[in-house]
């Protein structure tokens, strides 16, 4: 097994080294400097700060909100509401039809109304959980493997509930991973304590150069840049948590504080074609956001159909063709 032993000492083979193929530490931490700079220049750029009206619509009251064009951030207008907005609204929804992140600067003039998971309309915030728990499922696989194992992040389908599962495609150096119970037990424990630190999540459109500078490291990401940029205007978009970077069209909740119980349930290999230089994994789970309860057999049914192999495109499917589904 390639997963470190702080997450499992378990070892169902050895994999040869493939260092060139994985993310290292420094490298990791090279991406999140380079988003932070980025991050930086873009408020500086902002310069005479320009006022703008933002008609809250919501509990305890509607109310108008004189806010900063491109620096004030729905979670901002939280902070103005009360304390319990900022930590359980998922999802900014702006003049009733444009789903926005919480930390994402605020364009213009609007009407905002903030989301949760107990909203009577859930479905826009529950789209963003499944997408945001396929990045923070990420996060966990980079952060658990060894070095060895030269795993490389591929991509996440978009979010699709009634498939029962969110999904993170990955590739390793070689063929043959099973893990066992325990393995994923042990990632599904990893993705508990990430939540349990309750970091914010971050949004940044970046240029074609700069998110190939950030991901440098990894050949798949590098090959499905251009593409992404082509059908966005040259921008790509780059999400962090902690130190983990991704590319995701968004939107995302608002912090990993979000996510309650989870379960990494099942790991697929993915039929290889002869174009694929690496071995290809779909990794399953399902999760319920923070304060939504099921009793033990409920949630052992969505574990079980949690297992059932996604239906979603699969990564070595012609990517120009699929590139909607495979950028989240």
């Amino acid at each position: 097994m390639a997963l470190k032993s702080s997450v499992t000492g378990l070892s169902r083979f050895q994999f040869h080294p493939q260092r060139f193929f994985t993310m290292s530490p420094r490298l990791s931490t090279l991406a999140s400097e380079l988003f932070t700079k980025e991050q930086n220049r873009q408020r500086e750029k902002v310069g005479r700060i320009e006022k703008i009206e933002i008609r809250y619509l919501g509990t305890p009251q509607d109310t108008t909100l004189i806010m900063n064009r491109n620096l004030s951030t729905p979670y901002d207008c939280a902070r103005h509401i009360g304390e319990k907005y900022c930590r359980m609204s998922a999802l900014a929804l702006l003049d009733n039809n444009t789903p926005w992140d919480m930390r994402r600067p605020l364009e213009d003039s609007c009407t905002l109304q903030l989301l949760n998971f107990t909203s009577a309309e859930p479905h826009l915030a529950n789209k963003a959980f499944w997408r945001t728990c396929s990045f923070l499922l990420g996060a966990i696989l980079q952060k658990s493997f060894k070095p060895e194992a030269g795993l490389l992040l591929h991509s996440f389908p978009k979010p699709n509930i009634k498939t029962g599962s969110f999904v993170h495609d990955i590739a390793l150096a070689k063929s043959g991973w099973k893990p066992t119970v325990q393995e994923l037990r042990a990632l599904s424990i990893e993705m508990i304590k990430l939540a349990q630190q309750d970091l914010p999540i971050e949004r940044l459109d970046v240029s074609l150069e700069l998110a190939q500078e950030m991901f440098s490291d990894n050949p798949l990401k590098l090959e499905q840049i251009p593409s992404i940029s082509g059908q966005h205007n040259g921008s790509i978009t780059v999400y962090r948590v902690g130190e983990h970077l991704d590319i995701s069209k968004g939107p995302m909740i608002s912090s990993t504080g979000l996510l309650g119980k989870c379960t990494i349930g099942a790991v697929h290999a993915v039929p290889k074609i002869e174009a694929d230089k690496h071995a290809l994994y779909r990794v399953q789970g399902v999760a319920l956001p923070v304060g939504l309860h099921l009793n033990h057999f409920a949630y052992g049914v969505l574990e079980d159909r949690a297992k059932k192999l996604n239906p979603a495109k699969l990564p070595n499917e012609p990517y120009e063709e699929t590139l909607a589904e495979q950028v989240a």
